[in-house]
């Protein structure tokens, strides 16, 4: 895992996306490549008919281009090495487009203040249409600590299967690793079958079964908490997004709520 791509944009989670970037890049002693997208304004409505989409666009590429330079300045300072493409078009094109040869993709959780860009949108559509693992970081979060308490959300299913191979490369760096079990019956893969995996590569996680209390999501969160967590690895979207949506899954409230990065994939 060496070619970290981040996204680039003047918004408010910008620096958090931008510094646990960093440090995944500097920990794995990767490339840092930052992609700044000008994005089209998803909807302006019947500002669109006097030519206001135009204008718009042109602010935010006007607003992008003084962010690449203020963020360039800031990139020359540290120790990384780095690329830049600037790109304008839908958001999730853009992006898509982007993670080409991308090892992983580090977006945010969600904006808690702002609906635009919809990084819950960025995130589904980036897992299910490219494969790439996405580290989705809380809004106010500085940095990503590789080195801390790593905890496996592990409910057997083929998305926690792709996510926990795919932070291999993560948890080998983790002080500590802990499977964590909702307990809810038999899974088609067990938590000790997942422990034997991360052994052969060299990494001894702790199993631990807890009781679901209100919901799954509400267990895993009362235990990133409780065992100060520097991120939680999970699958994303382990049943359809319309049942996700109907259903307020798993996956829908930890993009929501999670007080750490959440290392994704599906």
């Amino acid at each position: 895992m060496k070619n970290v791509l981040v996204l680039m944009h003047d918004d408010a989670g910008q620096e958090a996306r931008f510094q646990a970037a960093l440090d995944l890049a500097r920990g794995l002693e990767g490339h840092l490549r930052c992609v700044d997208i000008a994005m089209v304004p998803a909807y302006v409505g019947d500002y669109v008919e006097f030519g206001g989409g135009a204008a718009l666009l042109a602010d935010e590429q006007t607003r992008e281009a003084a962010n690449r330079v203020r963020m360039e300045g800031r990139l020359k300072t540290e120790d990384v090495p780095y690329d830049w493409v600037d790109a304008t078009g839908f958001a999730r094109e853009c992006l898509r487009d982007a993670t080409a040869l991308a090892d992983i993709v580090v977006l945010n959780r969600a904006l808690d203040k702002i609906a635009y860009p919809d990084m819950r949108d960025l995130i589904c559509d980036t897992i299910l249409r490219t494969g790439k693992p996405i580290v989705a970081v809380p809004e106010g979060m500085i940095g990503f600590d590789l080195y801390g308490h790593a905890v496996v959300a592990w409910d057997g299913s083929r998305a926690a299967e792709a996510a926990l191979q795919a932070a291999v490369p993560l948890l080998k760096h983790a002080g500590t690793v802990t499977i964590l079990v909702v307990d809810e019956g038999a899974l088609r893969l067990s938590a000790t079958e997942a422990a034997e995996y991360l052994a052969r590569h060299g990494i001894r996680p702790e199993v631990q079964t807890v009781p679901k209390t209100d919901t799954v999501a509400g267990a895993i969160l009362a235990k990133v908490e409780a065992v100060r967590a520097a991120y939680l690895v999970m699958g994303g979207f382990g049943h359809s997004r319309l049942l996700e949506a109907a259903f307020g899954g798993v996956t829908r409230r930890m993009l929501a709520e999670s007080p750490v990065a959440l290392v994704m994939a599906h």
